[in-house]
Order: structure tokens, then sequence, then C-alpha cells
């Protein structure tokens, strides 16, 4: 990374040419003919997924004859009455937005719907710069495609904003789209959730592998892009950073390609650890949530809970990396982010008060799908497994992994099994006979835990 870039210098508006010469980079490595966009469309119109996009809109957009961006949500999720209102007020709090919807005459439907005479619709409203789920920040106009053919065909880089639990259904679908393709499209996945596959060995599937086994698109040309941000904050220009993740080949330059004065991109090579740890911290996310509502925002209980909670994910760390050290910065400062504003905490918050119930389901108005829930179950179920069973320090016998992590197990009885009230998690973590964390971290380091078959790497001769 040169040094002028990583420092975060000054491009994009107030250097047209340094934008140019970032794009026309990428198009030559692309093999882009002059006439020919770089075509780039986002899957997926969620707060992150819609940002994305409206960043790069806002970079690159302009030059439309060398760079088009598009994005494709499911068409017919109307807009309610109550969100309607609000978006009135949003409009008319911020005179840029009032002034631009005006010039593009499309005011008056907000004034409509705001009286209750006609409904909007979440596509409708996102070509006017806003999300259904992010309806607080105003973003650019986008161009939004609701048919999927049409906006995948014949894409160059897709970015993957959609859910872990609906990513294999809809790049299953855009594969049949791509089978005249002569060259493979790159994906970049922005989803941070996992699924569990136990036969023929327990191991974890990830988003990316999910698109990989879905569309065929060779590994090397799907990667995976997080950090530590939030939506809103990101796109308010608040100074960000992230990491991409994946092979030599196109990782490189698409940090390059991202990286904006404001948003820091880095890249590194280990994406699926990277992407699972995405997928843990929002596991524990939830049960600190439940622990804020609960005590009613005591700094004691919320730092009791954070210190058990992390001490169980350098557990399971240990389980699914030779060396994990190298994840903690990465991991922790994703997991703080998200106690901080992520939507995983605020589920757990709502729940504890009450607000919501697991009737609702973790798809919430106006927040999108809650990663974390199906985490719980994901995680819980491959740490179950005997024949990944680990030495219990005091019982001097083999137990499941899970055993080991009471706020998992914790969880997943709320969560999951939903025999158990919210507030046991604050029994989980005042149990008498509960380690001290840095005994758990201790055992994790003083025993070979490392199973490579979590992640579906080969299996090896383990150090002791």
């Amino acid at each position: 990374m040169g040094g002028a870039e990583a420092l975060g210098q000054p491009d994009g508006h107030a250097n047209g040419a340094v934008v140019e010469e970032k794009l026309d980079l990428l198009r030559r490595q692309l093999g882009k003919a002059d006439g020919d966009p770089l075509r780039i469309v986002g899957v997926g119109a969620g707060a992150w997924g819609s940002v994305f996009c409206a960043l790069l809109q806002d970079a690159y957009g302009h030059l439309r004859d060398k760079a088009q961006v598009r994005i494709w949500r499911r068409p017919g999720r109307a807009v309610d009455r109550a969100t309607a209102e609000h978006l009135f007020d949003v409009i008319n709090a911020r005179e840029d937005v009032l002034r631009r919807l005006i010039r593009r005459c499309a005011y008056l439907k907000y004034v409509e719907a705001r009286l209750g005479d006609r409904t909007l619709y979440a596509d409708e409203i996102l070509r006017d710069g806003f999300c259904l789920n992010m309806i607080d920040t105003p973003l650019c106009p986008l161009k939004v495609v609701t048919n999927l053919q049409e906006a995948v065909w014949d894409a160059d880089i897709v970015v993957n904003g959609l859910p872990s639990t609906d990513t294999r259904e809809v790049f299953g679908e855009i594969r049949r789209y791509w089978k005249e393709r002569i060259t493979a499209p790159i994906i970049i996945s922005l989803a941070k959730g996992i699924e569990a596959s136990l036969d023929p060995l327990p191991r974890i599937i990830t988003p990316t592998q999910m698109i990989s086994n879905a569309t065929g698109v060779p590994s090397e040309n799907i990667l995976y892009l997080g950090g530590p941000n939030i939506a809103s904050e990101i796109y308010n220009k608040e100074y960000a950073n992230a990491r991409i993740c994946g092979a030599d080949k196109w990782r490189k330059p698409l940090a390059k390609f991202l990286r904006q004065p404001h948003f820091i991109v880095w890249d590194n090579s280990d994406l699926i650890t990277h992407e699972v740890m995405g997928g843990l911290k929002n596991v524990y996310a939830i049960g600190a949530g439940m622990v804020a509502a609960l005590t009613n925002e005591s700094a004691t209980s919320k730092s009791v809970y954070f210190a058990l909670c992390t001490s169980e994910m350098i557990y399971i760390t240990h389980l699914l990396e030779e060396e994990p050290e190298k994840l903690a910065g990465p991991l922790l400062a994703d997991t703080y982010v998200t106690l901080l504003k992520g939507r995983n905490a605020w589920y757990g918050q709502k729940l504890a008060k009450g607000e919501l119930t697991l009737e609702m389901g973790d798809s919430i108005k106006g927040k999108g799908t809650i990663q974390g829930v199906s985490a719980v179950d994901a995680f819980y179920e491959l740490l179950s497994q005997d024949s990944l069973s680990v030495m219990h320090p005091e019982a001097n016998r083999s137990v499941a992994p899970v055993e080991m992590c009471p706020i998992l197990k914790a969880l997943h009885r709320i969560l999951i099994m939903r025999d158990r009230p919210a507030d046991s998690i604050l029994q989980a973590i005042r149990d008498e006979t509960m380690y001290d964390p840095r005994e758990r971290i201790e055992m994790a380091q003083g025993h070979s835990l490392y199973r490579p078959s979590l992640l579906g790497q080969p299996k090896r001769d383990v150090k002791t």
C-alpha cells in the first residue's frame, strides 16, 4: 500500500484525475475495451449493500463512459405509512435532498405518501437515494433494477449485499444467467454469516463458499470485504477501514480501486477465516444487547459480559485457526463496533425489553436480517459434535467444545430452543462455577485445539 493512499490523502472529488486513473488501471487489468464500461452490480439492497454501491456511484458514476453502477433488489416491498411519514420528515430536514427531489420532479410522491394518498415501494425510493433499512441517511440516487437477469447477466463486478441466509438461493438463480459467459465475473461478498455442514465432517460454510458452489465461479474471483464499520457512518464520511480478503490476483487491485480518503481498504489473503470471524461476533453481539437492556446499561455488567464473551471467541478461534493471535485485532475491533451500534446488539436489547419477540422472525422492518440468530444455531451445532471433542480441564474427560462456551449455550437456549427467557443470559454470566476468562484463554493456548476440518482445510498432524 502506498504511503499517500494509506494515510487517506484526498482523492475522489478533490482530485478527479486520480479517481479516473484508478478506474483506468482496473479496467486495463480486466481487459476492458474503450467504449465498454466497467459494469458494477450490487445484489441485495440492505444498508451496507446500498451504501457500498452509493460510495462507488459517488466516486466513479460521473465517468459514465467508463463505469456504470447499478443495484438489484426484489420488487414489490411496500413502504408502510409510518415509514413514509418519517421519510417525509427526513427529506424536509435536508435542504440538499429536498432541492434534488424537486429538480427530479420526485418530491410530490413523498407528499402524497405522507398524506396516505399513495403507496411507495422500496425499489422506488432507492432510486431517489433512500434505503428502506436506513431511512435517516439519504444516499445518492441509484440505478435500481428489479429483474435479476437484467441486473447481472453482463456484470464485471458483482457485490453481494444479501444476508447469508439468502445468498445460496439467489446466486443459484444467477448461475442460470451466466451459462453463456466466456469470462467469469469478480464477486465481492459483504455478507457476515455462516452455515453448518455435518456430513461427512463438521465444517463451516461461508457466503463466499456458497457463491462458489452455486455459480461455479472460480474461488480466485470471489472475495470478502469486511471491517469494523457502521454503514450510515461510512456514507457520512466518518473515517473507517476494512479488509478485502481473497486470492492475490484481484485483492490488491480491488483494494486500490475501493479505497477512498475516508474509507481505507487493506488487503489480506486469509479469506475464509476473516469471513467466519465476521459471523462469530454477531453471535455475541445479541447477548451484549440483552445484558445492556436487562441491567439498565450497567457498565460493570457489560464489562463482565465482554470479558466472558471475548474469552469464548478466543477459544473458538483456536479451534478454527492455527495462528489465532493474528486475528485478535480485527475480531475485537469488529466486535466492539457491533456492540456499540450494530443491529445484532440492537436486536438483543429489543428482545430483552419485550419490544420484539422471537415469533417475529429474524428479518426486522427497518433493520433487515439479524444474521446473529442463524450464526448462533450454526456455531452451536458445529461445536456440539463429539468428533471435535476436547479435554475438559477439571473433569478430565473429553467433551464437545460447546461445553466450554456457556454464553453460546445460553444464547442457543434463548434464541433457538426458545425454552429460556432472555434474562437467563444473566444467569450464564453470574454462574459461580464460571471459569475466570483468563483460564479459558490459557486453556486454548495450552492445548492443541486447532481443527483444520472446520474450515474445510486438509487434515494434518497437529502440533503437541
